[in-house]
Order: C-alpha cells, then sequence, then structure tokens
C-alpha cells in the first residue's frame, strides 16, 4: 500500500513539475483512486506537495507558498501532529493554566486533556475554543479581537497585556517556519504579538513542530530557538545541545 501511495505521489508531482495546480478531482481520475485517498497520501507524505483551495500545488511554489488556510491545512501531516500532541501532553500536570495556539498542529492536544484535572485554557483560535468549549471539566479563556478567518484566530491591540495578566504554566506554541539561525517564524504577522507575550510570562515554553516547518523561513518572524525550553518534533532538528538551548523531543 505505501508503495501504492508513493507512486501516486510522484505522478503527481510529475504532473506538478512545470507549476501550476491540479484540481483534487483531476488528480484522483489521474491515479485511478477515490479523493479520499489523495487527501490520505497527502496527510501522510513528506509535505512537498499540498491542497489549496482544493487544488494541489508544490509546497515550495513562490506563489503559494505564503497562503495558508486552517480548513486546507487540517489534513496536512495529520497523523503526525496527532504522535506530536500525544508527546506534548505528557509535560501537562493537574491544575496547569494552558496557552494553546492557533492554527491545527496544537488541535489534537485538546482531545489529551480529558486525563488530566483543574485545567485553564488560554486560547486566541476558535478552532481550539470550540474544542474546549465541549468539556465541561476544563476552563476556557478565549481571547478576543478581530477575527481572521484564514487562522481561525482573533487579534486585537490588548491582547498581549491580557496574556501577561494571566498565570500560565505551559505555553504551547506552533510554528510554519523553524530555522536554526534565522529563528521561528508564522505566516500571519498579528499572531507574532501573542506568541510573544505566551513566550514571555509562561513558566515552561514547547515548541510543537512536524518535519515539514524545519528549515523553512516564513513572513512574520516571533521568537529565537533558544526562548523555548522544548522544542517537540518528528524532523531533523540537529541543534548545538547547550545550556541555554531548548531540549529536543522527539515524537
Amino acid at each position: 500500500m505505501k508503495d501504492r501511495s508513493a507512486m501516486r505521489l510522484a505522478r503527481l508531482q510529475q504532473a506538478l513539475a512545470g507549476g501550476g495546480t491540479i484540481h483534487l478531482r483531476e488528480a484522483a481520475r489521474l491515479c485511478g483512486v477515490s479523493e479520499m485517498t489523495i487527501r490520505r497520501d497527502l496527510a501522510a507524505s513528506d509535505g512537498a506537495m499540498t491542497l489549496l483551495g482544493g487544488r494541489l500545488v508544490m509546497a515550495n511554489h513562490p506563489h503559494y507558498a505564503p497562503v495558508y488556510d486552517v480548513d486546507v491545512q487540517k489534513d496536512s501531516h495529520a497523523l503526525a501532529k496527532r504522535r506530536l500532541c500525544e508527546r506534548a501532553a505528557g509535560f501537562i500536570a493537574d491544575g496547569d493554566t494552558l496557552f494553546i495556539d492557533c492554527g491545527t498542529t496544537l488541535l489534537p492536544l485538546v482531545s489529551q486533556l480529558a486525563t488530566r484535572e483543574r485545567l485553564t485554557v488560554v486560547t486566541y483560535a476558535l478552532n481550539v475554543a470550540n474544542a474546549v468549549s465541549l468539556m465541561s471539566e476544563v476552563r476556557l479563556v478565549l481571547l478576543g479581537g478581530l477575527y481572521h478567518a484564514s487562522s481561525q484566530s482573533f487579534g486585537s491591540d490588548d491582547m498581549s497585556a491580557a496574556i501577561k495578566r494571566l498565570g500560565i504554566n505551559r505555553a504551547f506554541i506552533s510554528a510554519a517556519g523553524v530555522h536554526a539561525e534565522r529563528g521561528v517564524s508564522c505566516f500571519h504577522f498579528h499572531e507574532v504579538a501573542p506568541k510573544q507575550a505566551a513566550i514571555a510570562c509562561a513558566e515552561q515554553r514547547l515548541l510543537v513542530v512536524d518535519e515539514s516547518k524545519i528549515g523553512q523561513v516564513r513572513p512574520a518572524y516571533f521568537a529565537r530557538l533558544d526562548d523555548f525550553d522544548v522544542v517537540i518534533t518528528d524532523g531533523d532538528m540537529a541543534l548545538p545541545q547547550t545550556n541555554g538551548g531548548p531540549r529536543i523531543v522527539a515524537a
């Protein structure tokens, strides 16, 4: 089955080699499988191709790389994100107040919270808040402001101050780019302030990223790697381990 998936992915990459896009239904027709099978292939792949608005594109295509949409990203590296969140949950203790970042990487972490007691979740992400709201035993603090549909998150000028007034034990931060020299970055500039505020005030700062983010640089820089205590990843983070550097945890 894995060999067949690899053959389908290779065929699609060959079709995209000249640039442009392929609609999902055309990709399914080309490979002789269902659209869901193509989605599964992409979710388990190395991230070389991605879905944007129902079309396949090469992830490193300069015209499409800056684009990010939560609905598009939810199928990308889904299994890896679940494994990362299972590892991240091991750092949570009863009674913690957690900052959970926006995007899709950390959404599976919510399902891990049921094993802990007296938790509080602080977030500016609507998808995270919706998931937490279904858990009556977890207290929710939703940070509001102007809603940004592409990331399903809120932004406001006073969000940083609101975060800093809270006692956050652990901040779980996601990123779209992690580079050894150029730091940690994301696509949207309205995310920079809440990320930096959570990093500044949390007792423990944890960066959670799948391998597709390693070596990438995105438009909105928000932190150095050594701003984090722990990096949880399934990628190759061959960083020098110093007293001031983060602990690398493999998922």
